[in-house]
């Protein structure tokens, strides 16, 4: 049996915070919580940095920059994945579902091919990984030769997470068609003319959308995959993709867009980059404003993984949140929403995904990681209360005492 028992924590539990407490692990699992006897095995003393949760991040997208540094800069897809796997287990994300999109031929990584074959080359480096990697489709519905694509990768049992969206000018994150072919001029290298291009394939391309997505929609279903729509702009939108049976609502444009999926049960999804930033990128509704009226159900970490943990200290700074329920927005509620009833909560029999952060230079920062209790990532810093401690007393100045 391997055992591990960590000591002088702040653990954070689903409704409160136990001081300068203990945890124990056995074979991957939490055996026990603040145990009233301590066991005789490896002891790890956190010297009160928090203990919490591994964070669960339902939509990032690094996986494509690690592909695809610069635009039409492809590296080795299995190198790709080595790499944002060890940047996960740094930001303490113990489950990451990678983002990819399915978008034709579009850009870069992100057309169907080869997209596919980043999905495939995350399923073949899972067993040598540090975090539990997931793989998040997403389907922009203007693209009908997508379809028979992600179907397939469904039946191989290769997608955890499907989510539909809808780029086109006019409407969601792009409200513009300037701002459309800003963002693929940009980020994306276009001339000015291939961006126009993209955009009207787009428009031209809008016909028998509805139909594609219900097909998608319920295939994951019938796999039991979670799935989510992107960019919700009105309240309308997010009846219309409740009724087809969607299961989150990502980046909801307004607070009444976020409020109307609440309401009928879609949790949302907002992004720690906007409320580490303190707005969006295109416009959209500020995170922080969403999570202090109720209406931000997670937090994912969008295309920055270091930015999740960081944002739910701001969550409990700025919207008064305790720690724990600042906590969930990356932990339980994501959990919750993907099905994933073994972890996201301390709580014993639950996987030991757990992760230690201090604060560096008032900065909450990921000291270890451990996932289903194997430590995959630690710091060797001296945590800043030890050095506080260990601080020897200031030279006497005799000179300053004379006078």
């Amino acid at each position: 049996m391997s055992q591990l028992y960590i000591t002088h924590a702040r653990i954070v539990l689903p409704d409160t915070v136990l001081e300068d407490s203990a945890l124990l692990i056995e074979d991957g699992v939490i055996a026990a919580i603040a145990p009233t006897v301590a066991p005789a095995c490896d002891t790890l003393n956190l010297q009160g940095q928090w203990l919490m949760p591994g964070l669960i991040d339902v939509h990032c997208d690094a996986i494509e920059k690690e592909a695809e540094p610069r635009a039409r800069v492809l590296f080795p897809f299995d190198f790709a994945c080595a790499q944002v796997d060890r940047r996960n287990a740094a930001a303490g994300i113990t489950t990451p579902y990678h983002a990819l999109s399915f978008a034709n031929n579009e850009w870069g990584v992100r057309n169907n091919a080869t997209a596919a074959q980043v999905v495939r080359a995350m399923a073949a480096y899972r067993p040598h990984a540090l975090v539990d990697n997931r793989v998040h489709c997403r389907y922009e519905i203007t693209d009908a030769d997508a379809l028979p694509v992600l179907l397939g990768l469904i039946e191989e049992g290769l997608i955890d997470l499907v989510s539909v969206m809808d780029h086109s000018p006019g409407q969601g994150q792009f409200k513009t068609l300037d701002a459309y072919l800003d963002y693929l001029m940009g980020n994306h290298g276009m001339t000015r003319d291939q961006a126009h291009a993209a955009a009207r394939a787009k428009l031209d391309n809008q016909q028998g959308a509805l139909g594609r997505v219900e097909q998608l929609i319920e295939a994951a279903r019938t796999r039991s995959i979670p799935t989510a729509s992107h960019d919700d702009d009105s309240v309308q939108r997010i009846a219309t993709m409740r009724a087809l049976g969607v299961s989150m609502s990502e980046f909801p444009i307004t607070l009444d867009t976020a409020r109307a999926a609440v309401t009928c049960g879609l949790p949302t999804i907002l992004g720690a980059p906007n409320v580490l930033r303190g707005g969006s990128q295109s416009g959209s509704m500020r995170a922080i404003d969403a999570i202090r009226a109720g209406v931000a159900s997670c937090l994912c970490s969008d295309y920055q993984p270091s930015t999740l943990i960081a944002a739910a200290f701001v969550a409990a700074e700025q919207a008064a949140l305790s720690m724990s329920q600042a906590i969930a927005l990356v932990t339980a509620t994501p959990a919750a929403a993907c099905g994933l009833s073994d972890r996201g909560r301390i709580e014993v029999g639950r996987r030991a995904d757990l992760i230690a952060v201090d604060r560096v230079n008032g900065m909450p920062l990921v000291s270890r990681t451990w996932t289903a209790g194997r430590l995959v990532f630690a710091t060797h810093y001296m945590p800043a209360s030890t050095i506080a401690a260990a601080a020897p007393a200031p030279a006497l100045d005799r000179a300053a005492c004379a006078a």
